[in-house]
């Protein structure tokens, strides 16, 4: 049984910062890449940022700059500086299991944590 499982989230200001971390158990397959996606209160879930087997990194506009997305082994990190209130959301790491041409879709992913909140106040 796979699970991603994170941790990280909470209550800051904006212009702080915060750090997300997923472990990823139980994993008897090749990682192709990890990712970072959120749901905004009452929006649609977007990608965030993802970083593949080969550490190549792909960021949101909304985010570039300010996050980064780092991995270790079985762990993947979002270290999220110079935080807005628009990046209040529950945010979800996911796993790729196959190759993708745009690790930037949901539909990359094949196994997905519960979620963090992350809320900015203003």
């Amino acid at each position: 049984q796979v699970q991603l499982v994170e941790s990280g989230g909470g209550l800051v200001q904006a212009g702080g910062s915060l750090r997300l971390s997923c472990v990823v158990s139980a994993r008897t397959f090749s990682i192709y890449a990890m990712g970072w996606f959120r749901q905004p209160p009452g929006k649609e879930q977007e990608f965030v940022a993802a970083i593949t087997s080969s550490a190549t990194t792909y960021y949101a506009g909304s985010v570039k700059g300010r996050f980064t997305i780092s991995r270790d082994k079985n762990t993947v990190y979002l270290q999220m500086n110079s935080l807005k209130p628009e990046d209040t959301a529950v945010y979800f790491c996911a796993v790729a299991r196959g190759y993708s041409s745009d690790y930037e879709r949901e539909n990359a992913y094949t196994y997905w944590g519960q979620g963090t909140q992350v809320t900015v106040s203003s």
